[in-house]
């Protein structure tokens, strides 16, 4: 994977100064290029053709382009559609799709990236994003400057100024982890939108969608379902294992890395190397005897990583400043250490196993709110205004009061798996909520569901998280379950039996034939952390006078309100909702104190 960035004027500072910000994205080379006043640059880190001849920018035939990412079908492409390469690299493939088709050429790309084409000829900038947000991309365009990068960092050091706070953007954040595109934390600075494409021409900007989900039922037999995702499952990690560098896979000891794994080891035939996380006197949240369970049963080469309280405390700052903006993953901290500890052993990329939850309905909350949806059908008019009326003076701000008025109100009921503080929640916190537009509900509860997880809970917080962090120790993760295919089969099997009687129905049954039952029958526990444990005892009430300290120079939130959110998280209740009041405030102290 690499990092990228473009653009329109020369900016004050030295051009290789800035590229120099997303060194940690392509350690193995950086170079740029200046045509006609265009200025292009590219850190790459080197895992398909690792030769010279594959670094970037790239420039063929008056064609400039600098790519970020994988092309996992690129060799079948080259051959089907006979393209005629002078070097082996799947950039070279998207150069020689775009003479072919133009712009029409993006469905056929079956991978993760983000890249700019540059056609000198008609001075054209033509960008792109793919599917499900697995690789960042940033612009900014105002007052005739178009720039364009994989990090935020190089187009603030480009304009030469910290934009003002994106207030809109605070509110996403507070409710689903991060801001959701176009929005970042930094007014005019924006995000390209997953399965979106962007083209610069003669001062304009025009934005479009090149893929959408369609969710037509076709697989309503279990067999034939089984069968089928099976099938792409092992494809799909088959054509992720094209590298000419050694892949590892991360093994949480869950359903979803030890399939994975179990899968890429039989794939390979060889003896893998697996990777696993836990936390020293906190066994609780440890999952490493489900790993090493696995590993064993797949004899790879498997390493332990034990994550001290100390240590933990001494990644923070690191890790704020990789992700560039409030994010209130606090997994991402785990996930940098362990990233760090996997580049130390001399591998450049992982498999990971984000976006079986989403497709496969993981997560228990979905029969949950399943009930919910069930529960707004059998309701009559009568029934909804003597309900309504009952609750219209409730000073409680419980989710799950919440989510009855929903139902209620006819407003939408799931918002996303990650979602932390509710409207209701933001209306005590906020002294007045910044206001944004909010999804169009699909009809059938479980493709909404799963849909809406894909776009936001992976799609806009797990994804941007996972990348950043990863990359910022030059580790790439590889996402088996995102390939176009295999997202596309499980939105056209019939929703009930993708309900099945528990979570991950038809996932669980695929994974009793390659991982131990007692793996596939364990409750399932997420990646998690003793963040909050561990934050009080080093911080203490650091954290509320860093919230506070914040709130005085911004003024938005309601004191009494976070003091009593405070008080909850000392008694673990809440943790996440202080938890990001006190990431946005330290990163706002730092940016605008």
């Amino acid at each position: 994977m690499c990092g990228i960035i473009g653009l329109n004027f020369k900016p004050k500072e030295s051009f290789i100064d800035i590229i120099n910000i997303m060194k940690n994205r392509g350690i193995d080379n950086i170079s740029y290029k200046d045509i006609n006043g265009n200025h292009f640059g590219h850190t790459r880190l080197s895992i398909i053709d690792i030769d010279d001849e594959a670094n970037q920018p790239m420039v063929f035939d008056d064609i400039v382009i600098v790519f970020n990412g994988e092309i996992y079908n690129y060799r079948e492409l080259k051959k089907d559609e006979e393209l005629v390469c002078q070097t082996k690299s799947d950039t070279e493939v998207i150069i020689r799709l775009y003479q072919k088709y133009g712009i029409e050429f993006l469905n056929k790309l079956n991978g993760a990236f983000a890249f700019c084409i540059y056609d000198i000829k008609i001075d054209r900038y033509f960008c792109a994003r793919d599917r499900y947000g697995k690789k960042p991309f940033y612009y900014y365009c105002k007052d005739g400057k178009f720039i364009f990068a994989s990090m935020i960092k190089p187009i603030i050091k480009s304009i030469g100024f910290t934009p003002p706070l994106n207030k809109i953007a605070l509110s996403q954040y507070l409710q689903y982890f991060t801001p959701l595109a176009p929005n970042t934390f930094y007014t005019n600075i924006l995000k390209l939108d997953s399965s979106s494409y962007l083209i610069y021409e003669n001062g304009n900007l025009l934005i479009k969608k090149y893929y959408q989900i369609k969710t037509k039922k076709i697989i309503y037999n279990e067999d034939e379902a089984l069968k089928s995702i099976e099938d792409t499952l092992l494809k799909s990690i088959e054509d992720r294992m094209v590298s000419d560098v050694e892949i590892g896979s991360l093994l949480s000891g869950g359903i979803d890395s030890s399939l994975v794994s179990t899968i890429y080891s039989k794939i390979s035939n060889k003896q893998i190397k697996t990777y696993s996380i836990g936390y020293e006197g906190m066994e609780r949240y440890s999952e490493l005897p489900f790993a090493s369970i696995v590993a064993k049963d797949i004899n790879s080469i498997h390493t332990a990583i034990y994550l001290t309280q100390k240590e933990y405390i001494s990644c923070i700052d690191e890790v704020f400043e990789a992700l560039e903006e409030p994010h209130s993953d606090h997994a991402s901290i785990p996930l940098y250490f362990m990233t760090k500890m996997i580049k130390k052993d001399g591998i450049k990329t992982v498999f990971s196993g984000e976006g079986s939850d989403e497709l496969f309905l993981g997560y228990n909350n979905y029969a949950k709110f399943y009930e919910y949806y069930r529960f707004k059908q059998t309701l009559s008019k009568e029934q909804k205004s003597f309900l309504k009326q009952n609750l219209k003076n409730t000073k409680t701000t419980t989710k799950e009061i919440e989510y009855l008025k929903r139902v209620l109100n006819d407003e939408l009921i799931y918002n996303s798996f990650g979602e932390i503080f509710t409207l209701n929640q933001k209306k005590r916190l906020f002294k007045k909520v910044p206001q944004f537009s909010y999804f169009k509900e699909k009809k059938d509860p479980i493709d909404w569901m799963s849909y809406i997880d894909l776009k936001v809970w992976l799609g806009e917080s797990l994804l941007s998280k996972v990348d950043k962090i990863s990359m910022a120790n030059s580790v790439e993760c590889r996402n088996p379950f995102l390939d176009v295919n295999l997202v596309d089969l499980s939105f056209k099997i019939d929703s009930k039996l993708k309900l099945g009687d528990t979570n991950k129905y038809l996932l669980k049954k695929i994974a009793l034939k390659y991982i131990p039952k007692e793996i596939v029958s364990r409750e399932k526990k997420g990646f998690n952390s003793p963040y909050n444990e561990w934050l009080n005892k080093e911080f203490k009430d650091d954290i509320l006078n860093e919230i506070l300290k914040a709130n005085k120079l911004h003024n938005l939130f309601d004191i009494e309100y976070i003091k009593e959110l405070y008080i909850a998280s000392l008694n673990n209740k809440q943790k996440q909702h202080i938890y990001s009041l006190w990431v946005f405030s330290r990163w706002y102290n730092i940016n605008y104190g």
